[in-house]
C-alpha cells in the first residue's frame, strides 16, 4: 500500500478541512483574540486530523500487505478466504464478507459442474458397458460363420474394442483413485495378458515378439499397469515399419530401489525435436499426420497421467527410423508389504 496513493482517496476531505479553517480563520479575525490563539486553533486541527490520517494508513497498510503476503504464499488461491485474518476496521470486514460471500458462490457453481461431469462419466461408463455385448455377440457370431469377411469384421471389432477400453479409462483417469488396489503382481503375467490381448494384431502384421528377463515382482495394480503396457503395445504395432521385419523386446531391470520395465520395437521412430512433446495431451507429431498412421494423440498422454496416479515412472527414447523404448519405472516400497 502506497502512502501517495492512499491520500488521492483524501482529497475531498482535506480540500473541505482546508475550507473549514479558512471560514474559522476569517470569523476568529473579528475577534480582540491574540495572534497565539488564531493560530493555535486550526493548526492543532489539522495537526489532529493528518495524525488520525496517518494511523488509518498504517493500520490498512499493515492489514493490506499481510494479505497479499498470504495471497502470493498460498498454492491454492481458492482457500484464502479460509485463511485470511479478521481487520479492525469497517472497510477490511466488509472486503472479508465480499470474499466468502464470492468464495461460498463459487464453490457452489464447481460443485455443480462436478456433479454434471460425475453424470456424464456415469453415462460413458453404462453405455462402454453396455455396447461391448452387440460387440461382443458380433464377435462370436464372426466365430461361428468364418470366412474372409467374417475375419475382417473381426479384425474391425477388435480395434472398436481398443478404442471403446482406451475411453472407459480415460473417463476413470480422473479417479482412478477408487478403483485400484496395489499389491505385489509378477510382471510375467501382466505382460503375457497384454500381449494375449494383441495376438491377432500381432500375428496378421508379423511382429515378432521377444520377452525376456520378466519374472521380477511389483507392486502395482494389474487392470490399470496392463492398460499402459497395451496402450504402447498398440502404438509399437501402428507405427512399425512395413519394408522389414517388425520386432517388439519387452524385459525388465531389477535394481535396488526400483524395477524397469522396457518396451523396445524396431518401428519408425520419433523426431528428436517431438520426443519432449510426446505425452501431451492430443499431440500427434509428424508421425500422427501420416495418411496411414492416423492418430488421436490420447494414448501415451493417458499412460502418463495414470503412471502419476499410480505412483510409477515413465520414460521414452526414440530414433528416427530407427525405433523407439518406452521405460515403465516401479518403484521398490515397503508399502504393500506393510
Amino acid at each position: 500500500m502506497i502512502f501517495k496513493e492512499f491520500l488521492k482517496d483524501k482529497v475531498l476531505q482535506m480540500s473541505l478541512l482546508i475550507f473549514g479553517l479558512l471560514t474559522i480563520e476569517i470569523f476568529l479575525m473579528a475577534y480582540p483574540i491574540s495572534i497565539f490563539i488564531k493560530i493555535y486553533i486550526p493548526t492543532i486541527i489539522l495537526i489532529l486530523y493528518l495524525i488520525s490520517i496517518f494511523s488509518e494508513f498504517m493500520v490498512k497498510r499493515k492489514f493490506y500487505n499481510n494479505t497479499f503476503s498470504l495471497l502470493d504464499n498460498l498454492d491454492e488461491k481458492y482457500l484464502f478466504t479460509e485463511i485470511i485474518g479478521d481487520s479492525n476496521f469497517y472497510e477490511g470486514k466488509i472486503l472479508k464478507d465480499v470474499l466468502e460471500q464470492t468464495n461460498k458462490a463459487m464453490l457452489e457453481n464447481v460443485n455443480q459442474y462436478k456433479r454434471l461431469q460425475e453424470d456424464y462419466k456415469e453415462y460413458i461408463e453404462l453405455w462402454i458397458h453396455e455396447i461391448k455385448i452387440p460387440i461382443a455377440t458380433s464377435k462370436m457370431i464372426c466365430e461361428n460363420n468364418k470366412s474372409d469377411i467374417t475375419k475382417s469384421i473381426d479384425e474391425e471389432l477388435d480395434k472398436i474394442e481398443y478404442y471403446i477400453e482406451q475411453a472407459l479409462f480415460y473417463a476413470r483417469s480422473n479417479s482412478i483413485e477408487k478403483d485400484y488396489y496395489i499389491k505385489k503382481n509378477n510382471l510375467k503375467d501382466i505382460v503375457n495378458e497384454c500381449i494375449k490381448k494383441n495376438k491377432t494384431s500381432l500375428i496378421e502384421n508379423k511382429i515378432s515378439i521377444d520377452i525376456h528377463d520378466i519374472e521380477n515382482e511389483v507392486s502395482t495394480d494389474s487392470k490399470w499397469t496392463c492398460f499402459i503396457i497395451n496402450q504402447i503395445i498398440q502404438n509399437s504395432i501402428k507405427y512399425r515399419k512395413n519394408d522389414k521385419d517388425s520386432k517388439i523386446e519387452i524385459f525388465s531391470i531389477l535394481n535396488k530401489e526400483n524395477v524397469i520395465l522396457s518396451i523396445k520395437d524396431n518401428g519408425i521412430g520419433i523426431s528428436e525435436s517431438e520426443i519432449g512433446r510426446a505425452f501431451d495431451k492430443g499431440f500427434t507429431g509428424s508421425n500422427g499426420r501420416l495418411t496411414n498412421k492416423k492418430s488421436t494423440g490420447i494414448g501415451l498422454y493417458l499412460c502418463k497421467k495414470l503412471c502419476d496416479k499410480l505412483g510409477i515412472g515413465i520414460e521414452l527414447n526414440s530414433i528416427q527410423n530407427e525405433g523407439t523404448e518406452v521405460r515403465i519405472i516401479f518403484p521398490n516400497s515397503s508399502f504393500v508389504d506393510m
